[in-house]
């Protein structure tokens, strides 16, 4: 790894630290890594994640794409700041418990939209929720 993706990963994990007071760190994300191709968290599916159906909630799982989907563009654009402009969720196949894992990875960039692409897997690396968000870059 080089002293440049050195410092990043340093960043990023302060900026997590940080998020640990917000609704990152009451949903209990976990930032896994992060570089110019690609964004990964996980979560650990706890009781208050989950819906009445005990599986988890939705609005949990857009989150998780919205974060780690904006982390990816952060890191695309570090000088930045970047807000989701739209995001577009399709639940796949319900997740129940266990560790979630959240790919996200920008599929397209201008000078100032970000256009992502998420996935939500369970342990057995099983597709639960997928979504696309559109973010804006104003520097």
């Amino acid at each position: 790894m080089s002293k440049e993706n050195d410092d990043q990963m340093k960043r990023w994990s302060e900026l997590a630290e940080q998020a640990q007071a917000s609704f990152w760190g009451y949903l209990g994300c976990e930032l896994v890594r992060v570089d110019e191709h690609e964004a990964v968290v996980r979560l650990k599916v706890e009781q208050h994640h989950l819906n009445m159906m005990g599986i988890v909630h939705g609005g949990v799982l857009s989150s998780l794409l919205d974060n780690t989907m904006g982390i990816a563009a952060a890191a695309v654009r570090p000088h930045e700041n970047v807000v989701t402009s739209n995001l577009n969720v399709h639940f796949v196949h319900p997740l129940k418990s266990g560790t979630l894992e959240v790919r996200a990875h920008v599929v397209s960039a201008t000078k100032r939209m970000l256009t992502l692409y998420g996935t939500v897997t369970d342990e057995q690396g099983r597709l639960g929720t997928m979504g696309t968000g559109t973010f804006v870059a104003k520097g």
